[in-house]
């Protein structure tokens, strides 16, 4: 007497398996590229405080007549907080909190590869922003000089 109701069966091994294996196909394609945006977002921070570095240096300039400070307090810049990327003017800098970019002075000192080290003269500056974004043993170095020339000679998101 009791008839089974076709229709309440729930879903087979199969159906769950492949539901599963979408997910999954899925999952593989988005998290890189998550990581990959996520890695771009921070590098802002050193574009940031770079720009911020120019804009102090500039007018230390026009007050002074020469970019040659010695120290970010000379210079009069501060960042707040510690940030991803230490941040150097010539032998100065302002301690980060990257990963495997080791100390901001001695012996274990990262100046930025492929590019001018930090450097200031009467005319001209350079200053460096160098990080470990991602955890991973590549540093993500930016400089940017008095001509306001952004360079980011070592990619720590494309290598």
């Amino acid at each position: 007497m009791i008839r089974r109701v076709k229709g309440n069966q729930g879903f087979t091994l199969i159906e769950l398996m492949i539901v599963v294996a979408i997910i999954g196909i899925l999952a593989a394609i988005a998290i890189p590229n998550f990581m990959t945006y996520q890695s771009k977002a921070r590098q802002s921070e050193a574009k940031v405080n770079l720009g911020a570095i120019f804009t102090t240096a500039a007018s230390y300039f026009a007050e002074n007549n020469t970019y040659a400070a010695t120290t970010f307090n000379t210079l009069g810049y501060a960042r707040s907080g510690a940030g991803k990327y230490y941040m150097w003017w010539i032998a100065d800098s302002l301690a980060g909190t990257s990963a495997g970019c080791t100390g901001p002075l001695g012996a274990n000192t990262v100046v930025p590869t492929g590019a001018a080290a930090p450097a200031a003269t009467a005319l001209g500056f350079t200053a460096a922003a160098v990080g470990n974004i991602d955890g991973d043993v590549t540093c993500d170095d930016w400089t940017i000089n008095d001509a306001r020339t952004l360079a980011n000679p070592s990619n720590d998101v494309t290598s």
